[in-house]
């Protein structure tokens, strides 16, 4: 696929983050508005770039709500594994909160893709633990589990599957991928879920992350955390960056605009 490195509605600046390399991108249509989103590409640890960001959810948060998202280029599995990526992501995370005003930013909120929900949700509890106050989480279909699931057990669903979703936590997790690890590596095995930043989720119900991305948000619940989830009946992992003119997508992108929408005008 293609991806559209330009867009007459948005304006990209490049630039470092300490040794991170990130894309800001801002409206360049309508008035920006005072919310910065740090918004984590996927690619199952391993593969991906912050150029996706085009692709999905971030490029419309910019475009129809006028928000400024950065998108961080972390270091990928194949080389570095965990806790690279998470590392650089917070490193990300810490200059944004530092630099709130420059940024014109008086809420962050993050949220990311598969790989880049698992790392958004990692952050989450992150800055809870470290003190960085978070407006809105949203790991849409995230990757949180290294261990087997319901789902993600013996599944052969579209663009991912058991094979490939073992591959990716044997890479980022590397001698680990089958032990219980740090909730900052798979947020599903959390065991204090109570004080994160609300959440809206989607996933398809044939997809190996069903079930963890259902548990994550029941946990949040259970721990108090205003938490929802849709579930679209699919096998394909990321449909709505996929194929994006299918009317399940639209369907999925119309609900998310409405929540994200809701989480501005209700969560401080």
């Amino acid at each position: 696929m293609k991806l559209p490195f330009k867009d007459k509605d948005i304006i990209t600046e490049k630039m470092k983050i300490g040794r991170v390399p990130v894309l800001v991108l801002c409206p360049a249509k309508i008035p920006p508005i005072p919310v910065a989103v740090l918004w984590i590409h996927g690619g199952g640890y391993f593969l991906g770039m912050k150029e996706m960001a085009y692709m999905g959810r971030a490029a419309d948060l910019v475009k129809h709500f006028g928000v400024t998202v950065i998108s961080p280029g972390y270091r990928l599995a194949f080389r570095k594994p965990y806790p690279a990526a998470v590392k650089d992501c917070w490193q990300v995370l810490k200059y944004m909160d530092a630099h709130r005003a420059k940024l014109g930013a008086a809420r962050i909120m993050i949220g990311g893709e598969s790989a880049g929900g698992g790392l958004a949700a990692a952050l989450c509890m992150i800055a809870r633990d470290k003190g960085i106050h978070v407006s809105f989480q949203m790991p849409l279909y995230p990757m949180i589990s290294n261990l087997d699931t319901p789902s993600s057990r013996n599944n052969h669903g579209r663009v991912w599957n058991t094979r490939r979703n073992h591959l990716g936590w044997r890479l980022y997790l590397r001698g680990r991928a089958t032990e219980r690890v740090s909730p900052y590596a798979a947020p599903a095995l959390a065991e204090d879920f109570a004080g994160l930043p609300p959440c809206y989720t989607f996933v398809g119900d044939g997809e190996p992350f069903c079930w963890e991305t259902l548990k994550y948000v029941s946990e949040l619940r259970r721990a108090g955390v205003l938490a929802d989830a849709d579930v679209y009946h699919t096998d394909m992992h990321a449909f709505d960056m996929l194929r994006p003119r299918d009317e399940l997508s639209r369907r999925a992108v119309r609900v998310f605009e409405q929540r994200f929408r809701y989480a501005l005008e209700h969560y401080d």
